[in-house]
């Protein structure tokens, strides 16, 4: 699908991303924006994820303005509250537990900049968990190990095990919008 006149930079090295990437057949190098993100500020979840996007974007677009640069984002978000990486397994236990038999956010926000040219968008899914046991959930854990996942949780990784059902984008609550970031690079690309 590389019909891009110049190189594709995702600005993250999560390997979801990647994935997804590989998937639209997309040919891209790897320069993970290695901001501040304590230093961007919102009270709304979703802005403050177009704000990060955003922020990652333009640090690596400076360098590279003749270039393509896909930067993104994702939260899982519950009653207001943003559920960051757990990094341990008592941390991965508490977000499950809490999101157990509840509908939550996942919210994505992607920049995408080309030649001065910007695309920044949010896309929102709603994600509901099955009732799981306490018994259920460190099995989970174990099984796979979602420590680098918001919300302690990857979709991907045997998310029919804990997820009952979602509304909006797959792709979104894997960590990037697939139609939505298409519409994106055509826009900036002039497509």
């Amino acid at each position: 699908m590389n019909k891009f006149s110049n190189t594709v930079i995702l600005a993250s090295s999560s390997p979801r991303r990647k994935e997804i990437l590989d998937e639209m057949g997309v040919k891209y190098e790897v320069i993970p924006a290695d901001i501040d993100e304590s230093e961007i500020k919102s009270r709304l979840p979703f802005l403050l994820v177009k704000k990060l996007a955003d922020a990652k974007a333009e640090h690596i677009a400076c360098e590279h303005r003749e270039d393509t640069v896909i930067a993104a984002d994702t939260f899982v978000v519950l009653d207001g509250k943003v559920y960051g990486k757990p990094h341990d397994r008592a941390r991965a236990f508490e977000m499950i537990k809490s999101l157990n038999g509840r509908t939550h956010i996942v919210y994505t926000g992607v920049c995408v900049t080309c030649k001065g040219q910007k695309k920044v968008f949010c896309v929102k899914s709603l994600v509901t968990f099955k009732r799981l046991t306490d018994e259920q959930i460190y099995a989970y854990i174990d099984d796979c190990k979602p420590f680098d996942k918001a919300g302690a949780y990857g979709i991907q990784d045997h998310g029919d095990l804990i997820v009952e059902g979602i509304r909006g984008s797959y792709s979104n609550v894997v960590g990037l919008p697939v139609e939505e970031l298409l519409d994106a690079l055509a826009a900036v690309q002039g497509q």
